[in-house]
C-alpha cells in the first residue's frame, strides 16, 4: 500500500512540475485529467482497497512539499493550529505538552511541559513534568501528543477531567477537574524597566492580532515609568501576521512611511504597506535584538527600522524568510496557506535566504552564499545586503553548543531535574534573585545517572580514529602506540569534569526550567536578562548617545 501512495505522490509532483513549465490552462487541465484517470484506475484495479482520504492527502502533501515549506494544506479537522497562530486564541486548558523520544527511537508518554500563566491548567495545579494517564476516564498513556492536545481542546465552558502521574512525589496519581476557557496567547509575556537604567525592555514573542496592542501598551507604560530608550527583543520570534509588523513599525515612524512592499506574479500583484496611525515616539533611541530564529514578520519590522536608520540591530543574523503567505478556502471546509509573494524592505532588498525554485539535483535547497548577495543602502546611505536574513549592526557571537550540553537538553536532564527541584521546594526566591548555586549544581550532577547519560566523547573518538589511521598507514610503531596511549590517558573523558567545564552553559538551561515552574515565562525572561550579552551591549550603546548615532550614520568611505 505504501508503494501506491508513493506512486500517487510522485505522479502529482511530476504533473505539477510539468504544468508549471508548459502552457498553464491547457496543461493544467490535461494533467488533472491524467491524475483523475490514474486514480480511478487504481481504485478499480489495484489488488487491495485504497484509503481515498489518506492517499489523496499523501499526494497533496508531496506536491506542496516540493514547492516550499510554508505552503500547506489544512483539512477541516486540522485547522486549530493555524487559527491559534493568526488570532492568538483557542479553547482549552492553556498548557503546552510534549512527548520526548527515547534513545531507541520510541516515545515516552506525553507530559505537561508548560502551563500558561493564569490559565485553567495553572490554576488547577498542573505542573511541568506531569504525565498524562487519563482524560475524562479514558486511558491515554499510549496516546501521541497530537491526539491528547486535540482531546484537551474544546468549547470554552465545557469540563474536562485530567488524571496525571506526578514524578518525585509520594501521592503521584492526581486528578483535576478543569473548565475549558478561551485561551489568549499573550504576545508580550514580559516588559519592564531594566535595573539601573532608563531603558525599557519589551519581549515580543509572536505577531498575532493582539501584538500591536500589547507593544503599544508596553511602550506607553514604560514611558510613564521614565524610559528614555527602548529595547525590543525579537529573539526567537518566528513571525506571524504581516499587518502586526507594519502597525508596530508605525509606533516609531512618521505616518505614511513605507514599511514593506510585497510582489507576487506581475506588477498587478504588488502592494505597498505604509504606516497609517499616529506614532508614539519617532525620536526615542531604540535597539532591536535578533537571532537565528527571528523570522518573517519579525524580519519585516527589523528590516524596515534598520533601512530607515530608526533602530540599532544587535545580536545574530536573522533566519531569512522573505516570503508572504495568505489563506485560501477549499472545498469541504479545507484551507490552503499558500505563498503569494516575496516582501521587500524600504531599501528594496528581499531577505529570503533560500530559493526554493532552484533545487540541487538531489532535491535539497541551499542558502544563498554571501558572495552572491547584493548591496542596498539605508536612508542614510549605510550598506545592507539581501538574500540571507538581516545582518545586525552589531553582531554578538553565540557560543557553540557542545555535545554534552546538547544531550543534557535533548534528553531532558535539565527538565527532569527542575521537576524534581520543584517537588522538593514549594517556594523559592524571586526570579531576579534566584541563581544556580554550587549546592544546586552539585545536586544536578548527582541527579544524572552515568549509566543512562550518553554523549559523544569527541577527544576519545578522535584518538580512536588516529589509532586506526596509524595502523592503516603503517605508522603504528611501539613509539606511536606509547604516544597514543599517553594521549588517551590525558584526554579520557570524565563526566563529572565535563559537567564542571560546561557549568555556565548548563546552568542557564537549569535556571530557565526551574524559573518556569514558579514564575512562568516572566520568570524565565527575568532570569535570563541577568547574564545577557546582547542586553549588556544594548545598554552600553543606549547609554552613549554619540555611539548610538555613529552606528546609524553612513560609514566614512575615505
Amino acid at each position: 500500500m505504501r508503494k501506491v501512495y508513493s506512486l500517487i505522490a510522485a505522479v502529482i509532483v511530476a504533473l505539477s512540475a510539468s504544468a508549471a513549465t508548459r502552457s498553464p490552462k491547457n496543461e493544467v487541465a490535461r494533467n488533472l485529467d491524467i491524475f483523475n484517470a490514474l486514480y480511478k484506475a487504481l481504485q478499480t484495479a489495484y489488488v487491495d482497497s485504497i484509503d481515498a482520504t489518506k492517499s489523496i492527502n499523501t499526494a497533496i502533501y508531496a506536491m506542496l512539499g516540493d514547492i516550499d515549506p510554508y505552503t500547506e494544506y489544512y483539512p477541516e479537522d486540522d485547522q486549530d493550529d493555524f487559527t491559534t497562530i493568526s488570532t492568538g486564541e483557542y479553547g482549552g486548558i492553556g498548557s503546552y505538552i510534549q512527548q520526548r523520544k527515547k534513545a531507541d527511537g520510541t516515545l515516552y508518554p506525553t507530559m505537561i511541559s508548560q502551563p500558561r500563566k493564569n490559565s485553567p491548567a495553572a490554576r488547577a495545579g498542573l505542573l511541568p513534568g506531569d504525565i498524562f494517564i487519563a482524560i475524562d476516564n479514558d486511558t491515554v498513556s499510549s496516546w501521541a501528543s497530537e491526539k491528547i492536545s486535540n482531546r484537551l481542546k474544546g468549547q470554552p465552558g465545557t469540563p474536562v477531567r485530567v488524571t496525571v502521574k506526578r514524578p518525585y512525589v509520594s501521592d503521584s496519581i492526581l486528578s483535576f477537574d478543569i473548565i475549558r476557557e478561551k485561551i489568549d496567547i499573550n504576545p508580550v509575556p514580559f516588559f519592564d524597566m531594566l535595573p539601573g537604567s532608563n531603558t525599557g525592555y519589551i519581549n515580543l514573542e509572536t505577531f498575532n492580532e493582539k501584538s500591536a496592542d500589547g507593544v503599544r501598551d508596553a511602550i506607553n507604560d514604560l514611558k510613564k515609568q521614565g524610559a528614555t530608550s527602548l529595547i525590543l527583543d525579537l529573539r526567537g520570534n518566528g513571525g506571524g501576521i504581516l499587518e502586526g509588523a507594519v502597525e508596530i513599525a508605525g509606533f516609531f515612524l512618521p505616518k505614511g512611511t513605507e514599511v514593506v512592499r510585497t510582489r507576487g506574479r506581475g506588477l498587478v500583484n504588488e502592494r505597498t504597506y505604509k504606516t497609517t496611525g499616529r506614532p508614539i515616539d519617532t525620536e526615542i533611541p531604540l535597539v532591536l535584538l535578533t537571532d537565528g530564529a527571528t523570522a518573517s514578520s519579525s524580519e519585516i519590522l527589523t528590516g524596515a527600522l534598520q533601512d530607515l536608520d530608526r533602530a540599532v540591530v544587535i545580536g545574530d543574523r536573522s533566519f531569512g524568510k522573505g516570503l508572504v503567505q495568505s489563506s485560501r478556502p477549499l472545498p469541504y471546509n479545507g484551507l490552503l496557506k499558500v505563498t503569494i509573494a516575496r516582501y521587500y524592505t524600504p531599501s528594496g532588498r528581499c531577505v529570503q535566504a533560500v530559493d526554493y525554485s532552484h533545487r540541487n539535483p538531489d532535491g535539497t535547497v541551499s542558502r544563498t552564499p554571501d558572495s552572491l548577495t547584493n548591496v542596498f543602502h539605508t536612508a542614510a546611505g549605510r550598506e545592507v545586503r539581501d538574500g540571507g536574513g538581516i545582518t545586525p549592526d552589531i553582531t554578538i557571537e553565540q557560543p557553540k553548543l557542545s555535545r554534552l550540553v546538547y544531550n543534557v537538553v535533548t534528553d531532558g536532564w535539565d527538565f527532569n531535574f527542575a521537576t524534581s527541584y520543584r517537588a522538593k521546594n514549594p517556594t523559592t526566591l524571586p526570579a531576579s534573585e534566584w541563581t544556580v548555586t554550587d549546592s544546586i549544581y552539585e545536586d544536578f550532577k548527582s541527579f544524572i545517572d552515568p549509566d543512562k547519560f550518553h554523549y559523544d566523547r569527541v577527544c576519545e573518538m578522535i584518538i580512536d580514529e588516529l589509532e586506526k589511521a596509524a595502523e592503516t598507514e603503517g605508522y603504528n610503531t611501539d613509539e606511536v602506540k606509547e604516544t597514543i596511549a599517553t594521549l588517551r590517558s590525558q584526554l579520557k573523558h570524565n563526566l563529572n569534569h565535563d559537567l564542571d567545564i560546561h557549568r555556565e552553559e548548563i546552568s542557564r538551561y537549569i535556571a530557565n526550567e526551574i524559573m518556569q515552574r514558579y514564575y512562568f515565562d516572566e520568570g524565565v525572561i527575568q532570569q535570563s536578562l541577568r547574564n545577557d550579552k546582547e542586553i549588556a551591549k544594548a545598554l552600553e550603546i543606549l547609554a552613549d548617545p554619540a555611539a548610538y548615532r555613529a552606528i546609524l550614520a553612513p560609514k566614512d568611505k575615505n
